[in-house]
């Protein structure tokens, strides 16, 4: 399955000799960013098939039956992280595979070896065993985040981080860490098993998700943004300096990665990193008549300043959407979905 080469569609989703409707399998479909890929994969001519806890939660799904070309080129199809075997049926006959199911974070985690890392590492391992088992496989892209790189505390911070960087499991235990520490556990785990399978694996790292979000209900990611365009959200925001990334760029990097047969390893989507309050101040500017907070009492103090190197995710020909887009259309979905008041 390794080294076999993707067919590129073209923009009207039609490869060299005229087909359309690559099948490629994408798990979690509901969730915030795969939906912005389903979207993206059904607009570029593919046939998707995505999983989901249940396919009969219209609550979940009904987003997705809006998308255009829903009714003819998507299937849902119901799996479990931690059922083994449970992604076969959705995999087999798909050319490629996006992982993008992850555990959903509790606000206040009991047992995280429970909620977290196992689910995040048993359910990556899962979705490669099915993938193991389709002949059809030709590429597995992965997410991860780059929360799977900058939790450390030994590098030079004039020095960029790149792809040959990783956060530090012991750093992570200590602090507590553990959705950084369940994404840097995920993503080993498939590198070995993708290496001793010979299964072509890509894996993307996206930095903090901002955009447009095509649910009704919000993750906990746009809960997050929302909280901070309203005032709130304090304890999300006191980090201090992180990278931020839109939406839509990371379900373009996603098909990129898929589509480019040169493309190899792991590839960092970052458009650009920031301290907190000059984020927020950026924001305030845009929208003055949002209560969003400028100053952050609880700030984390003396952490280490670090940014990241987009070269190698540059070189295929990728370029990020300005900040002004990702802020704008980031508003403007939460005022469509009524979370916000269209006077602001």
């Amino acid at each position: 399955m390794a080294g076999n080469s993707i067919v590129t569609l073209d923009e009207e989703g039609k490869d060299a000799v005229g087909n359309t409707g690559k099948r490629v399998c994408v798990t979690g479909a509901s969730g915030y960013v795969a939906s912005w890929l389903v979207k993206r994969l059904l607009h570029s001519g593919y046939t998707v098939v995505g999983t989901v806890r249940d396919p009969g939660n219209k609550n979940k799904t009904e987003h997705l039956w809006r998308l255009e070309g829903a009714k003819e080129r998507l299937k849902l199809v119901g799996a479990n992280l931690m059922e083994e075997g449970s992604f076969d049926e959705a995999i087999v006959g798909c050319e490629a595979v996006f992982h993008t199911a992850s555990p959903v974070l509790a606000a206040k985690v009991i047992d995280p070896k429970a909620e977290i890392l196992e689910p995040a590492v048993q359910g990556t391992l899962n979705v490669l065993r099915s993938c193991n088992r389709n002949p059809a496989l030709k590429r597995v892209v992965l997410t991860s985040s780059t929360a799977a790189v900058r939790a450390r505390d030994d590098f030079d911070p004039s020095t960029p981080l790149d792809e040959s960087s990783w956060s530090s499991t012991q750093l992570c235990e200590r602090l507590q860490i553990w959705y950084a520490l369940s994404k840097t556990l995920a993503e080993r785990a498939a590198w070995d098993y993708a290496e001793k399978n010979k299964i072509d694996l890509i894996t993307v790292l996206p930095a903090f998700v901002i955009g447009p979000t095509l649910p009704r209900h919000l993750c906990s990611t746009a809960s997050d943004v929302l909280a901070f365009l309203t005032g709130g959200g304090e304890k999300m925001w006191r980090h201090g300096r992180m990278g931020y990334v839109h939406i839509d760029d990371v379900a373009r990097c996603h098909i990129l990665v898929l589509e480019d047969a040169e493309a190899r390893g792991r590839y960092l989507c970052c458009s650009t990193v920031l301290e907190t309050e000059e984020f927020a101040s950026i924001f305030a500017a845009r929208f003055p008549s949002l209560p969003i907070p400028t100053k952050f009492e609880n700030m984390q103090k003396g952490g280490l300043y670090y940014d990241y190197d987009m070269s190698k995710l540059r070189s295929l020909g990728f370029n990020f959407k300005g900040m002004e887009e990702m802020f704008d259309d980031c508003v403007q979905s939460l005022r469509q979905h009524g979370y916000l008041a269209d006077a602001i």
